[in-house]
């Protein structure tokens, strides 16, 4: 084999290795961490939930994403280890249940790290860091929403609001950043039933929320009435 044939080998070779090798980095350019309001979830679950849901916002996922094309998603296939995470379980369970069916939790959990805590790197390490980093932002950070409505007395109890006075106190737990509100329509009126805080790629500071839900979309929250 003469040079010119040891030069394409080679060539080739390291084309191949760099197609195999998994990207450090994906794609994204801030994060959303989303919370679900339990009792509106049950609401319009096709299904009932299995278990009697509490007045709470607990966690959906904390998700990599982009402000303009689509966000990464199954970026490795992975399942969690029960052994391994045994000593994080009792919180999870906690602020981050599988509010259909809390007889399994780890399947929600690893459904959320597979579709989507898979693509944080390098902001997210890998799948105990996913875990790690939710608990510190809902309990260390603070980033409860059901603290931060009550802390400008917003409460549970199933009265109607005004879009602005969610937002307004949403924004006094995150620096005056814009949150993403998903609301839904039932017999009773429109349901608050996502808030979304949103964070850059570092997890290090809010930003206002790109992408909101717009005008026109069934999961629009209306200016006024608000069911909470």
């Amino acid at each position: 084999m003469g040079i010119t044939g040891i030069i394409y080998m080679v060539t080739m070779v390291f084309l191949l290795i760099v197609l195999i090798l998994p990207s450090p980095t994906v794609g994204y350019d801030y994060f959303q961490f989303t919370q679900q309001y339990q009792l509106a979830v049950c609401h319009f679950n096709p299904t009932p939930c299995k278990d009697p849901p509490d007045k709470l916002f607990t966690v959906h996922g904390l998700w990599p994403s982009n402000s303009t094309g689509n966000d990464p998603m199954y970026c490795k296939n992975t399942t969690l280890n029960s052994t391994k995470i045994a000593n994080l379980t009792a919180q999870l369970e906690i602020i981050w249940p599988n509010v259909l069916d809390r007889t399994d939790h780890i399947t929600f959990w690893n459904k959320q790290w597979n579709k989507h805590g898979s693509c944080g790197r390098p902001a997210i390490q890998n799948d105990m860091h996913y875990l790690q980093t939710v608990i510190k932002m809902y309990i260390t950070q603070k980033q409860n929403v059901s603290e931060i409505l009550s802390k400008a007395k917003i409460e549970p109890v199933g009265r109607f609001w005004t879009q602005k006075e969610i937002e307004k106190a949403i924004r006094k737990g995150t620096n005056n950043k814009e949150p993403k509100l998903k609301c839904q329509r039932n017999t009773q009126g429109t349901e608050l039933v996502e808030v979304t805080i949103c964070s850059d790629r570092n997890l290090k500071q809010f930003i206002d929320c790109p992408r909101p839900i717009l005008n026109g979309s069934r999961y629009y929250c209306p200016t006024n009435n608000i069911l909470y």
